[in-house]
């Protein structure tokens, strides 16, 4: 052997390193779960499968997800996490939204003490010897947090075994559920996620794979957790998914001004009275714990279902025939479901995989059975939801937020974002892990969000990214540009929406936005919107501008004597001759006359008025059919 080649060999050795033999800088994260598998005696499948169920493998820079987990592994610590407040304490939404009722104030309920499943760090700390912070900054070290936890778990179990199908108590335990649907549906999920295996590069920019493992996993050791029996018996919901009814209540109490009112939503008998047209997607801004206290609350708000975030569990509160308290505008609220996921659209959280996966399966079984389109027109967020007249747009709130990630929803709805060719439409779909625009206001006023991966691209006024934003004079009534606060989208387009392309420069296009051109950078190598086609709306031929509309309520002679009639106020936008916006669907006029506790006096006041919904900004909002001409996208 030559000297050279000996002294490398014997430097090597020393040193415990063999260059040759080196990960490359990209597979550090495989090896830590091989090692932290090895080190804790727990199959790296089942390892692999748990984390990817949780976070898809990623760190999200330190950052907590909406129910208090860190790193891959989503070790909780709520303490650090921020706790969150009342239902979206951000705005001044009634969240009924029905002008014939007085508002309703929020009712924040007491403090919720920590639960033990937002503190897995401090078991994984003692487990380990790593400092808590360690654990959930350092993702080595959360991941053998993660892997300690399922081998203490797999121990409490009194099952020693190397086979992935004898752990399966010990990951549906991981997820921290109460009861034996919620814990099983966990498991499932990660068990089926080894079956398929995984193949991604995470945040940070490391590749993790997991090969496709055929296990039939050993479900009886569930009963060995002690969890309480659950029961879906009451609820509506897949038989995928596990669900437990927390009824939210319809009961009668005197208000503060001594007046017998009602709550906290109408009874109604859909979809034989009203078609269910619409499926909201929202945030809780709170913890499971303290959500499901507000959501029992006859006195203020209701949705029909919740999301837990750490192991995708679902509650049902109200049925599917009657009409929660939940979108803001009385008009969506009475054609639509909504679902409230775990979550804090504010502070730049993340989703977890889990949650997303149950979500998804609810939303193709309610899709499924009312016949709704999935698509961005009908699975709305509630930030696409309008203000019903000029006076209530500032205030409407705007989750689930810029983090949510619509096209890897709209994959697990088995609904992916394809395009379709230049067709006169755009349908917005920026590279998730890649598009980081600059928010400010996360968690302090003025102070920049941690970078992280957002569905939302930025409009500007013209092709240069250093030109001003557009204005939108329902949330910036004094006529500014809009601007990169969180919860501003004067100037803003989410994932999945379709918009008309009004112009092309180079590597930015413009689309129709709140009647102005709005441009974004959409190069061909990193485009931000695929091409698309369908219907658009026009002016009619001698209508300079038409007018928008918040609802699509009937005209006055529509209503019986016995109701009052609901005033059709035009929103403070503008669509001018020349414009042109994308169509969601034809709507006829409705309104859902329920302002009694006796659910005998209710009724629906259908008008002759037809409306058409379109993506006129970063929400839907209606025109009246007799004021526009419905054309092609591609036409001219």
């Amino acid at each position: 052997m030559r000297p050279a080649l000996i002294l490398a060999t014997v430097t090597g050795l020393v040193l415990g390193v063999t260059t040759a033999s080196a990960d490359p800088a990209d597979q550090v994260r495989q090896r830590d779960f091989s090692a932290a598998a090895a080190e804790f005696g727990v199959p790296e499948s089942v390892l692999l499968g748990v984390s990817y169920l949780e976070s898809k493998w990623d760190t999200n820079a330190g950052t907590p997800s909406t129910s208090a987990g860190y790193g891959p592994m989503h070790l909780t610590d709520v303490r650090t996490a921020n706790p969150g407040g009342t239902h979206h304490d951000d705005g001044t939404e009634d969240p009924r939204g029905d002008d014939s009722r007085p508002p309703l104030a929020p009712q924040p309920g007491p403090p919720v003490e920590p639960v033990p499943q937002l503190l897995t760090v401090d078991q994984a700390s003692a487990l380990t010897g790593a400092p808590t912070a360690d654990l959930r900054s350092n993702a080595k070290q959360n991941i053998r947090g993660g892997a300690a936890l399922l081998a203490k778990y797999q121990k409490g179990i009194g099952v020693t075994s190397d086979n992935p199908a004898d752990w399966y108590g010990a990951v549906a335990r991981y997820g921290g559920a109460g009861d034996t649907g919620a814990a099983a549906t966990f498991a499932d999920e990660v068990f089926a996620t080894i079956n398929t295996g995984a193949d991604r590069v995470t945040d940070d920019g490391q590749h993790v794979r997991l090969a496709a493992t055929p296990v039939q996993p050993n479900t009886g050791l569930l009963d060995r957790l002690g969890l309480r029996k659950s029961t879906s018996d009451d609820t509506e919901c897949p038989r995928s998914l596990a669900c437990e009814w927390i009824p939210a209540p319809y009961e009668e109490y005197v208000n503060d001004k001594g007046k017998l009112t009602y709550g906290n939503h109408d009874k109604g008998n859909r979809p034989e009275t009203q078609e269910i047209e619409y499926i909201v997607i929202h945030d809780t801004e709170g913890r499971w714990d303290g959500v499901l206290n507000m959501v029992r609350d006859p006195k203020y708000v209701s949705w029909q279902y919740t999301l837990r975030s750490a192991d995708g569990h679902v509650a049902q509160h109200v049925k599917h025939k009657d009409v929660a308290w939940q979108a803001g505008n009385w008009y969506i609220n009475s054609k639509s479901i909504g679902l409230e996921h775990e979550g804090f659209a504010a502070l730049g959280t993340w989703y977890t995989e889990a949650m997303y996966r149950s979500s998804a399966k609810l939303v193709r079984y309610l899709a499924a059975k009312y016949r709704i389109p999935l698509d961005r027109a009908h699975i709305i967020g509630h930030d696409n939801v309008p203000g019903t007249i000029p006076d209530t747009v500032k205030g409407m709130h705007w989750d689930p937020g810029p983090y949510w990630d619509w096209a890897h929803y709209f994959d697990l709805l088995g609904a992916p974002l394809r395009p379709m060719g230049n067709l006169g439409l755009v349908t917005i779909k920026p590279d998730f892990d890649k598009n980081k625009p600059v928010f400010v206001g996360c968690v302090k006023p003025g102070e920049p969000c941690t970078p992280r991966g957002s569905t939302s691209v930025i409009l500007h006024s013209q092709p240069d990214a250093n030109s001003p934003l557009l204005k939108d004079p329902g949330l910036r009534p004094d006529g500014s540009p809009g601007t990169m606060q969180i919860s501003d989208h004067s100037s803003r387009v989410e994932t999945g929406q379709q918009f008309a392309v009004a112009e092309v420069r180079g590597d930015w296009t413009a689309i129709w936005y709140l009647g102005q051109k709005g441009w974004f950078h959409n190069p061909r190598k990193a485009p931000a919107a695929i091409g698309s086609g369908g219907l658009v709306v026009t002016p009619k031929k001698g209508k300079a501008t038409v007018p928008v509309y918040g609802r699509a309520y009937p005209e006055a002679a529509a209503y019986p004597s016995n109701i009052p009639v609901q005033d059709v106020i035009p929103l403070q936008y503008t669509f001018s001759a020349g414009e042109r916006y994308s169509v969601g669907q034809a709507l006829t006029s409705e309104y859902y006359w329920a302002n009694t506790f006796d659910s005998s006096n209710h009724a629906v006041v259908r008008g002759k008025t037809k409306y058409v919904q379109v993506q006129f900004g970063h929400r839907i909002m209606f025109v009246k059919a007799e004021d526009v001409d419905v054309k092609p996208s591609f036409s001219r």
